[in-house]
């Protein structure tokens, strides 16, 4: 019995001790709460949950941001702040009202605006790959590739073989996997660097540290060509994303990704070096064949900025990006996530701007990749319904794609989606595109999305079964940990 006793005290002791680490290295006050409630309430279990997906690597950084020599880095940021107040004087019709958002976005040291851009909306799979396949096809110094996920499935193995095809010609092929997201790759990994193509895993898994590991995750989608052309969005690479005929998949998937040319490459192609330099452990240096100066030409004339955060961030900068721009609405708030589950501070602003007079609407999955996720979802809608906010669920097949458009002046697309995971954990890239033809062109295809959605009636959901509504708000109390 002493021993038990003993036990129970060293067990107590250790609850104490955890909860004080949860305290003192959680942000979130909401996300503290949760871990404190499993450490307390799961024996053993909850703790190991804790240590394995809790530590904030914020405070921790993974790695270092350093690809500028300090010299260099100075002169970059002086041209970089130059530019950007040439810019904002001399589109004052449109970027006046978005200048504090211009501002924050540049806190990130190499994420700078530039208005020489053309960017193209590629609606699904079946419009990006075509595209990817043809810039890669006419590639000639360098291919820099970096997946979340990335299938050695029918479309997947078209892209590698194309990508052996190049490095046989010469071309300089840089690929970097998320070592979770796209496991499967590392079957054809052996054959890939037999042909030359240098391949590595993001903060590759490793079986002693397996489970926090597998908690921190690159979900970015990057393609950079030579320099000058990039791609980025929500499209992986599998055949999933693909609704042709003979595809096999009973979904519809429905995605958004974009096609880049001018100097918002350089941000693309500055954040794929960070990213390489840490899994590769090489010091590969910027030099005019990354950062071509043919970008400083004109490509087109829109306005834009790439914004890329995680856990080795300062801050959230894209969670602040998407909570400034929601601010700033005068009239309308598009917004389509798959994944929406909000923090305290997003759900706010929403609240906030929906009960200014600000029109608000969400478009979310009906059908989902994950039950629980969709109940998570589930659980905020009470309250947007009640400040105005109006809310569809999707009902054609899944909607995968992460945009946003504001007043139709602004358009977001990249790969964050709204939930703690997205804005905390993972390593994220979007896109902020000041353009009134891309802006109004998505806002196009969020109403098109509509007429294959079902819009949420506030009375109805007001009234379902209390058991429905019970095991919604249950899922969310854990919402911060999915």
């Amino acid at each position: 019995m002493n021993w038990i006793l003993v036990a129970e005290i060293i067990y107590i002791l250790i609850i104490i001790i955890v909860c004080i680490r949860i305290i003192l290295d959680t942000g979130s006050s909401t996300k503290a709460s949760a871990y404190i409630l499993l450490v307390i309430f799961l024996p053993v279990i909850g703790i190991f949950i804790y240590f394995s997906f809790g530590i904030n690597y914020r405070k921790r950084k993974l790695y270092s941001k350093d690809l500028f020599a300090d010299e260099l880095k100075s002169q970059v940021k002086t041209l970089i702040e130059k530019d950007r107040d040439r810019i904002i004087k001399s589109h004052t019709d449109g970027l006046d009202k978005y200048s504090s958002l211009v501002n924050l976005a540049l806190n990130q040291i190499f994420s700078p605006i530039s208005d020489n851009n053309n960017v193209e909306l590629l609606i699904n799979g079946e419009n990006k790959f075509p595209a990817v396949f043809n810039v890669i096809k006419n590639a000639k110094h360098h291919i820099h590739l970096e997946y979340y996920i990335f299938e050695p499935d029918k479309i997947g193995m078209q892209l590698i073989e194309l990508l052996i095809l190049k490095a046989v010609q010469g071309v300089k092929i840089r690929f970097i996997f998320d070592d979770f997201g796209a496991r499967h790759l590392r079957k054809v990994v052996k054959r890939m660097r037999a042909a030359n193509i240098e391949v590595y895993p993001f903060y590759k898994i490793k079986l002693l540290f397996i489970a926090n590991r597998l908690n921190y995750r690159n979900h970015r989608k990057i393609i950079v060509v030579d320099g000058e052309t990039g791609f980025m969005g929500g499209i992986n690479v599998s055949d999933k994303y693909i609704n042709a005929q003979s595809n096999k998949n009973k979904w519809f998937w429905r995605d958004t990704h974009l096609k880049v040319s001018g100097s918002m490459v350089h941000t693309l192609q500055y954040i794929f070096m960070i990213d390489w330099n840490f899994c590769s452990g090489q010091k590969l240096l910027p030099d005019r064949n990354f950062f071509s100066e043919n970008l400083l030409e004109k490509y087109g004339d829109m306005v834009g900025q790439v914004v890329g955060s995680g856990p080795d961030s300062d801050a959230p900068l894209i969670l602040q990006t998407l909570c400034r721009a929601i601010s700033l609405a005068k009239e309308e708030v598009l917004i389509t996530n798959p994944y929406f589950i909000p923090n305290h501070t997003l759900m706010e602003i929403i609240l906030i701007t929906a009960f200014s007079g600000v029109k608000v609407k969400l478009l979310v999955p009906g059908i989902s990749d994950s039950t629980f996720v969709n109940m998570a979802n589930h659980s905020h809608f009470g309250e947007l319904l009640n400040a105005g906010v109006e809310i569809y669920t999707y009902t054609k097949g899944f909607i995968h794609a992460k945009t946003m458009v504001i007043d139709s002046e602004l358009a977001f697309v990249g790969t964050a989606n709204m939930d703690y995971r997205s804005f905390d954990l993972n390593f994220e890239v979007n896109a902020m595109i000041f353009d009134q033809h891309i802006a109004s062109e998505l806002r196009q295809i969020f109403y098109e999305d509509l007429k294959d959605a079902s819009q949420v009636d506030k009375e109805l959901w007001k009234n379902r079964p209390m058991a429905w509504q019970l095991l919604d708000r249950v899922v969310r109390l854990v919402s911060p940990l999915l």
